[in-house]
């Protein structure tokens, strides 16, 4: 009968056997080496599971830093997340490296080479979901990860950070009504995602709550950028029906809309109230200073880090948090026909 050490030895060179593969090889899986292949990995993983293989503890050396992955780094709300990241990672003695990958959705699949070989302390992803088989490799290599999820629609598994989406566009658009718009568009994000969504039930909630009818034609997906925001409002308010108010689901597009309205020759708020949503920096130096929707975009970015930092043991349930929204009233919105001044609560 052979010691546990001993029983491990046989156990790879059992898996090694069965994979086709050098005993080296089951050895950088094992130890989350990236100088493998995909197919390989996923080959000698399967039979490790089968063979109910575990590891033993050890303490691999990590590099001081934490890896921000984003699908894309020229967002405007992007800087106020590496803000939040970078100054709880240096609090911890850690350095940010940012990385741009994927889609908004997921990493793309060779991302996850490159964390393995550079081994951070820890891993904060702005998506909407991960892979299975990310997910695993991160664990089995030991990385924490937590998810800054603006989509709201995180795994059950996975610990991840948001905000309070429907309260947004409730908010914004029961003030819209309050003001007394009865005809509000919304242009919201993107169709398949789940944050877009949320802001048109809080809109449709609002305008339920108000009393008012819902034209389908004014309900309108756009993509969170200045461009989405700009075509959406050129066909809203191409018409003797436009709206008299516009709840735009990011800051981006309520620019896109202000510029739109520009074009038509509509002065903002006399002819036409527009909210957004995040208030980023630039919202209140926008022309007229711009209502929106606060999302704490630092704080989540804050706290997710926070939560890696804190992953020394594993996790039976993820922590899921969610930090509140509110509105904040600048000089877009007011009555129909009326200029700022004149506006009522």
């Amino acid at each position: 009968m052979h010691d546990d050490e001993e029983s491990g030895r046989v156990t790879l060179a059992e898996v090694a056997k069965a994979a086709g593969v050098s005993m080296p090889t089951v050895s950088k899986v094992l130890n989350g080496r990236s100088d493998v292949s995909r197919v390989t990995r996923a080959k000698v993983e399967h039979l490790l599971d089968a063979h109910g293989y575990r590891r033993r503890a050890r303490t691999p050396s990590r590099s001081p830093l934490v890896e921000l992955v984003f699908h894309e780094l020229d967002s405007i709300w992007a800087m106020e997340l590496i803000k939040g990241v970078e100054q709880v990672a240096r609090a911890n003695g850690a350095t940010v490296v940012l990385t741009e990958s994927g889609t908004r959705h997921t990493p793309a699949p060779e991302w996850l080479d490159g964390v393995l070989r550079r081994r951070p302390v820890g891993v904060v992803l702005v998506f909407s979901a991960l892979p299975q088989d990310v997910k695993q490799q991160l664990r089995k290599a030991d990385i924490p990860f937590v998810v800054i999820d603006p989509a709201g629609d995180p795994d059950p598994d996975v610990p991840s950070v948001g905000s309070a989406n429907w309260s947004g566009g409730l908010a914004a658009t029961r003030h819209l009504t309050a003001q007394g718009h009865a005809r509000v568009a919304i242009i919201t994000g993107p169709e398949d995602m789940l944050c877009s969504l949320a802001r048109l039930d809080g809109y449709r909630s609002a305008m339920a709550m108000a009393g008012l009818e819902i034209d389908p034609r004014v309900i309108r997906f756009g993509d969170f950028h200045v461009q989405g925001g700009f075509e959406q409002a050129m066909s809203l308010l191409d018409g003797p029906d436009r709206p008299t108010a516009v709840f735009a689901g990011s800051d981006l597009q309520a620019l896109g809309v202000l510029e739109a309205a520009r074009l038509k020759g509509l002065t903002v708020p006399r002819d036409l109230s527009v909210v957004g949503y995040d208030d980023v920096p630039l919202a209140q130096w926008s022309s007229p200073p711009l209502t929106t929707v606060h999302q704490p975009l630092r704080q989540m970015a804050e706290e997710a880090t926070r939560m890696l930092f804190r992953q020394d043991e594993p996790v039976k349930i993820a922590q899921r948090i969610e930090l509140a929204t509110h509105l904040v009233v600048r000089q877009s919105t007011a009555p129909p026909g009326a200029e700022p001044g004149d506006e009522r609560s």
